[in-house]
């Protein structure tokens, strides 16, 4: 089992930027992909980013690419992502999720393990 507590969001206008913090415990972390998802009011949980376990392979969604970035660090089992330029529309609950594999993919179904997730919004 893996626990995962996400931190860090919170109420930002539009162009501004967070850092959201993942941290996880429970079984070893540093051989779990990670990964950021999203969901807004109304709508489906969206992938948004994600990390291999040795954060040296990233993935992102086309619509944050060049915006955010996420990375991990191992020895403290956390991982983060960075939002800049934030947009209105990146207004949702961020969610962190990993998965018993090495490798990162971008399906919700494929991440067995969730925090609880951390509100962000963007303000116009």
């Amino acid at each position: 089992q893996v626990q995962l507590v996400e931190s860090g969001g919170g109420l930002v206008q539009a162009g501004g930027s967070l850092r959201l913090s993942c941290a996880a415990s429970g079984r070893t972390f540093s051989r779990n992909a990670m990964g950021w998802f999203r969901q807004a009011p109304g709508k489906e949980r969206e992938f948004v980013a994600a990390i291999a376990w040795s954060g040296g392979s990233t993935y992102y969604a086309d619509s944050v690419k060049g915006r955010f970035t996420i990375s991990r660090d191992n020895a403290k089992n956390t991982v983060y992502l960075q939002m800049n330029s934030l947009k209105p529309e990146d207004t949702a609950v961020y969610y962190c999720a990993a998965r018993n594999s090495i490798l990162i993919v971008s399906t919700v179904s494929q991440y067995p393990y969730w925090g609880q997730g951390t509100q962000v919004t963007v303000s116009s």
